[in-house]
């Protein structure tokens, strides 16, 4: 196992994390603004990229954008 998929899994683990103690999507987004992350619309779906840059780390599963 490489050390990106490692990485991906752990940021993975905590986005659902923290929308699981978040009431709306609006306030999730918002708690991953202070991890440093930021949730972004491309045209092959939402991802997660490090907040104030375009680097996209991964895309977030459907589910958790509801």
């Amino acid at each position: 196992m490489t050390t990106q998929a490692a990485e991906q899994r752990e940021l993975l683990a905590l986005i659902r994390s923290e929308r699981e103690k978040s009431v709306s999507v609006r306030e999730w987004k918002h708690r991953l603004v202070g991890y440093g992350y930021a949730v972004r619309n491309t045209d092959h779906g939402d991802v997660i990229s490090r907040f104030g840059s375009q680097e996209e780390l991964c895309g977030i599963p459907a589910e958790l954008l509801h």
